[in-house]
């Protein structure tokens, strides 16, 4: 019931039971004394019954005093329910904030009433869990950035010391040879790419918060980009001793929708994760692409460690490590696959893994294909 109306009720009450009591008792004091003083005589019409002045002070009085008991109980006892009914909610509303001001996010007073101070203590309950949900996620996001500054720290130490390190044997003139310094340079470039490399993520991370990642859609011809990414990784894998395997199972001129650059970021982190846990000495990765009626399907499988089978459901959240890559030295901040999964997820995909320990890991995704629509699905019923 709500508020409103019950207090019209309680102000109801308060006069009509105090009344119809009154009445009553008028009734029964009336009957009451008519036969305390004529005893059992019945009434006929035309007898005179005569009440002395005596009499009838002590009538009112008595009915007086039933008065006033009738309304000290009505009053106590709907005074009693609008205490239940009003105070009781706001005393537990006032400890709750106490509660809170305390730090303590787990006082709950979610009632199952339906007027206006249950319904203020729900919502209040509410914005409780509301405000633990969001302080839970900035502790955890807080956590998650100290973890990430202090991997890419890490990983940009060692990139950082290597060009020191050349650079100082270059002005030393270590590198006395030509083919010295060209090996020196190389090397000078290579770790400066890496350092890139960890600026970018770091950078794509703060849009990955803001959702703010830039995207460039295009209709993109899969067998043209994956012929160019393979050929591009290819590469970069044979100076690895890494051998790398390609299937196309992918009819000739499907398209699909997609960002090619951050198409292409998937597939290197992809590949750059399974390197980097590569613990075969021949390393091998094979890629394929597969046909799946109104969608491709890209696989992307390795020979490394591998993912225990309790780890693989959680490999896609961020700085999440399962216990080989914890004792890895490789290193990494931590997000690269879930760089992956963000962007796939924005392609209108979706994305998985599978593997076993110390066999491999393949990372699956899904895209839609691109279809022209045709004057039929045009034309209007």
């Amino acid at each position: 019931m709500k508020l409103k109306t019950r207090l019209m009720w309680s102000a109801v009450i308060m006069i009509l039971a105090p009344l119809a009591l009154t009445c009553a008792s008028f009734v029964a004091l009336s009957l009451y004394r008519f036969r305390h003083l004529y005893g059992e005589t019945q009434l006929k019409p035309n007898m005179t019954y005569e009440f002395s002045a005596g009499t009838l002070q002590v009538f009112f009085m008595q009915l007086l005093f039933a008065v006033t008991i009738i309304l000290v109980i009505t009053s106590l006892v709907i005074t009693s329910q609008n205490y239940k009914q009003v105070a009781k909610p706001v005393w537990k509303l006032n400890e709750a904030m106490r509660q809170i001001a305390k730090g303590n996010l787990d006082y709950s007073i979610a009632t199952e009433g339906k007027d206006e101070l249950s319904e203020l203590c729900n919502n209040f309950d509410v914005m409780r869990r509301a405000v633990k949900e969001t302080m839970e996620s900035k502790v955890k996001y807080d956590q998650d950035s100290r973890e990430l500054v202090s991997n890419i720290s890490h990983d940009l130490k060692t990139p950082i010391t290597s060009i020191k390190g050349y650079c100082e044997g270059i002005m030393d003139g270590v590198a006395d040879t030509p083919e010295k310094m060209d090996r020196y340079i190389k090397t000078i470039y290579n770790k400066a790419i890496e350092m890139d490399r960890l600026i970018n993520e770091l950078t794509l991370y703060s849009q990955i918060d803001t959702n703010r990642i830039p995207y460039n859609f295009h209709r993109i011809d899969v067998n043209d980009f994956f012929n160019d990414c393979v050929e591009e990784i290819g590469l970069d894998l044979e100076s690895k001793n890494i051998k790398l395997t390609y299937s196309n199972y992918v009819e000739s001129g499907t398209r699909i929708i997609a960002d090619p650059e951050q198409l292409r970021r998937v597939i290197n982190n992809i590949i750059g994760n399974s390197v980097k846990y590569m613990d075969k000495e021949e390393g091998a990765i094979d890629i394929c692409i597969i046909d799946n009626n109104d969608s491709i399907q890209v696989e992307i499988e390795d020979n490394g460690k591998g993912i225990a089978a309790k780890d693989l459901p959680n490999i896609f959240d961020r700085f999440f490590r399962t216990d080989a890559s914890r004792n890895s030295a490789q290193g990494g901040s931590g997000i690269g696959l879930s760089i992956v999964k963000k962007i796939i997820e924005d392609h209108g995909g979706y994305i998985w893994a599978t593997g076993k320990e110390h066999v491999g890991t393949t990372i699956h995704f899904v895209l839609r294909k691109y279809v022209e629509a045709n004057d039929e699905q045009n034309t209007d019923y």
